[in-house]
């Protein structure tokens, strides 16, 4: 029973990656996504916030808290890698710039290509870190949806707004199938989790991500500091995953409990703060 619901939850993931994307790029041209990009400041304190903030403060975490081998290890390799597909997700909750987002995860995911290879290695003893396998899994799975659906909408956009809807649902019912059949495979670790050192080093990891990312879209407004904050908070956790697998079962298991622990922490803020941003709208 187990074996079939990790496969449920390895096909809910990849519908909600894949659908997700390729329904991003049908709903966003490609200058929605580009002109985000072409603000300096904003570059330079997203790739501070995930690239030298986050790994730090994870690396501090994982040496001084009494972590074992590998939660210490898994806590690094979450903190290292950025450019989660889940980022669109969390802003349209929050209801921050889907491009800005979009943007952002893209610049993310392939820095983490050329960083996590470099870092990780340095950082984790016995990593091997493999810069192909990362870029394969982004590319095949991310990216290449995402180009496919803004060359649809570039060229026949009635079609692309006619399917868009359908893409969108199929990525929410992958995202809530994979969720629902990842806490039933492996429900007692993250309870065990609660108050664990895994549990404490993952949202040491968020709150970092979260007050570098606002930190580094100072000068933007609140809207967009809020993405760059969930954006930061929210860890690569599919890179992640491909280095823990050269670690051992013991380091690929509590990196799965940080990866469903992550985005419904954040599900839960971004909604809340959604709210809040809704509520704020409505009353100004």
């Amino acid at each position: 029973m187990a074996d079939v619901l990790t496969v449920i939850t390895q096909v809910g993931i990849l519908t909600f990656v894949v659908a997700g994307m390729a329904g991003l790029g049908l709903g966003l041209t490609m200058q929605q996504v580009l002109t985000p990009l072409k603000d300096p400041r904003l570059v330079v304190g997203a790739l501070a916030a995930n690239f030298v903030v986050v790994p730090l403060v994870a690396i501090v975490a994982a040496r001084a808290l009494p972590m074992d081998d590998a939660t210490s290890a898994a806590i690094i390799l979450v903190g290292c890698c950025a450019g989660a597909p889940f980022l669109p997700t969390l802003a349209k909750l929050a209801h921050g710039s889907q491009p800005l987002a979009v943007g952002v995860m893209v610049l993310l995911m392939v820095v983490t290509v050329a960083f996590a290879p470099v870092v990780v290695p340095l950082a984790v003893e016995g990593a091997t870190v493999s810069a192909g396998d990362i870029a394969q899994s982004l590319i095949l799975f991310m990216l290449v949806p995402l180009g496919l659906g803004l060359v649809v909408r570039a060229r026949y956009a009635g079609f692309a707004g006619d399917v868009v809807g359908g893409f969108t649902q199929a990525s929410t019912v992958g995202l809530a199938v994979g969720i629902v059949s990842g806490l039933l495979v492996t429900w007692r670790e993250v309870f065990a989790s609660i108050g664990s050192w895994i549990f404490v080093g993952t949202v040491v990891v968020i709150v970092a991500g979260l007050v570098a990312g606002w930190a580094g879209g100072l000068g933007r407004e609140s809207g967009d500091r809020l993405v760059l904050g969930l954006g930061a908070a929210q860890r690569n956790i599919s890179a992640a995953l491909v280095i823990a697998a050269s670690l051992g079962p013991d380091v690929v298991v509590t990196t799965l409990v940080a990866a469903l622990v992550l985005p419904i922490l954040l599900i839960v803020l971004a909604g809340e703060l959604g709210k809040r941003r809704g509520a704020e709208s409505d009353s100004a």
